[in-house]
């Protein structure tokens, strides 16, 4: 059955769970391969992401994040809501999910919080389910080599 509400995607990387980890937690990586931020795994901490506005789409580009809980080389959960869009569909749960898997990691991602009853809700679920396959894990990938 499809979850029009929710985003279910997993990735394979050839690096071991703590090396992804660390790509995922720490600014200066996060910042390669996703967006610039202050994150800090802490929760209740909130923090700022900056990307490029995607004009047509509702949004802004301008992430206002806080980090929901986690567990250590495992998993994480933060809240995205899009800071400067009024009405704007961008309110939604992201987990992180690590599983050793071989010698390297399955990475699964979990995205909630769109509106199957909201068009704009719904297109951004289509452009974010991409993006995340096609830029965002490879990028990830691509740092996770940088790393050594």
């Amino acid at each position: 059955m499809n979850d029009n509400t929710e985003l279910h995607l997993d990735q394979y990387f050839a690096h071991p769970p703590a090396k992804v980890w660390r790509a995922l937690t720490e600014p200066e990586l996060i910042a390669r391969w996703m967006m610039p931020g202050d994150f800090r795994l802490e929760v209740g901490h909130r923090y700022r992401l900056q990307a490029r506005p995607m004009p047509g789409t509702g949004f802004s580009g301008t992430i206002d994040a806080e980090v929901l809980g986690y567990e250590p080389e495992k998993s994480v959960t933060v809240r995205w809501q899009d800071a400067a869009a009024e009405g704007s569909p961008a309110d939604f749960t992201i987990t992180w999910r690590l599983e050793a898997e071989g010698h390297g990691t399955r990475l699964f991602l979990s995205q909630s919080g769109f509106d199957p009853d909201d068009a704009m809700s719904q297109q951004a679920r289509k452009i974010m389910g991409g993006g995340w396959t096609s830029m965002v894990f490879p990028a990830l990938d691509k740092a996770l080599e940088e790393m050594g």
